[in-house]
C-alpha cells in the first residue's frame, strides 16, 4: 500500500506510469481518464484540497460504485436464479456485497498495490480495501459507463474471483438466526448501542451490546449498526451452540 507523507501539499508518490500499467492489467483495457481511477483509490486518511477548496479523495466514487455494484449483481442474480423470490434474491446479493467478501475481493486482487492512504490495514481500516473497490466501479462507470462496468465486473471479477453458488450459501444472517432460536426457547433478545468517532478516519464507530435474559452474552463492533448487530449476534450464537 502506498502511504502518502503527511504534509500540507500531498501527492501522489507512485509512479504513474507504474499506477497506468498496474490498472490496465486490473481492468484488461487502458482507462481514459487516469486521474479519475487515482481518485478511486485515495482514502479519505490521504485527501488532500484542491485550490478551489475541493477535497480530494474517494468517498464520492464509493458512493456511486455501491449503487453501481447492487444493480449489477441484482441483474445478475435475477437471471442465474429464474425462479427464485425476492426475498432469497435480496439476501444473496447482500451476501455478495458483504463487507468481508469485498475487503478480501479487493486484497485477491491486489489493491494493496493501489491504495493511496494514511492508516493501517487492520480492524476497522481493512474496510478501506472493499470501499476502493467500490469507488473504482464508481470510476469506470463514469469513465466508459454501465455496460462496460458490468463486462468488467461479472468477466473479471465474479468469473475469476468469486464462486456465487457457494457465496449463497454462507451463513451470514445471524442475526435472524440467533433471534428465531430464541423465540424458539422462549428467550429474550436485547440489542443496546453506543458510539463513538475513529480519530483516524472520522468516522462513526457502532458497538451494540447483546443480553439475552437480560444477561450480557456479547458486544459486536462495526461501522453501522446492522454491522454491529451482526457482530454480536454470531458472537451469541457461537456462545450458545445449539444443537441442530
Amino acid at each position: 500500500m502506498f502511504l502518502l507523507p503527511r504534509r500540507k501539499n500531498k501527492t501522489f508518490i507512485h509512479d504513474k506510469r507504474e499506477f497506468a500499467s498496474r490498472l490496465k492489467c486490473l481492468l484488461g483495457f487502458r482507462p481514459k481518464k487516469l486521474r479519475l481511477y487515482e481518485t478511486a483509490f485515495i482514502h479519505r486518511s490521504a485527501s488532500y484540497t484542491l485550490p478551489d477548496g475541493t477535497r480530494i479523495n474517494n468517498e464520492r466514487l464509493e458512493y456511486l460504485g455501491d449503487a453501481i455494484l447492487d444493480s449489477i449483481i441484482s441483474e445478475y442474480l435475477f437471471h442465474i436464479y429464474p425462479d427464485a423470490t425476492e426475498g432469497f434474491m435480496t439476501k444473496a446479493r447482500a451476501k455478495i456485497v458483504n463487507r468481508d467478501i469485498l475487503n478480501n475481493l479487493a486484497i485477491s486482487m491486489d489493491f494493496d498495490k493501489l491504495i493511496v492512504s494514511n492508516v493501517s490495514s487492520t480492524g476497522s481500516s481493512r474496510n478501506l480495501y472493499g470501499n476502493a473497490f467500490e469507488a473504482l466501479l464508481g470510476a469506470l462507470f463514469i469513465d466508459r459507463g454501465y455496460d462496460r462496468t458490468r463486462l468488467f465486473l461479472l468477466k473479471r471479477v465474479v468469473n475469476k474471483h468469486l464462486f456465487i453458488e457457494d457465496l449463497v450459501e454462507i451463513v451470514t444472517d445471524y442475526k435472524s438466526i440467533l433471534l428465531e432460536y430464541c423465540q424458539k426457547e422462549k428467550h429474550s433478545v436485547n440489542f443496546t448501542f453506543s458510539d463513538e468517532i475513529d480519530p483516524v478516519t472520522l468516522k462513526t464507530i457502532f458497538t451494540v451490546y447483546l443480553k439475552i435474559n437480560d444477561e450480557l452474552y456479547s458486544t459486536g463492533r462495526g461501522n453501522t449498526k446492522k454491522e454491529a448487530e451482526q457482530d454480536a449476534a454470531l458472537k451469541s450464537w457461537t456462545t450458545l451452540n445449539p444443537a441442530p
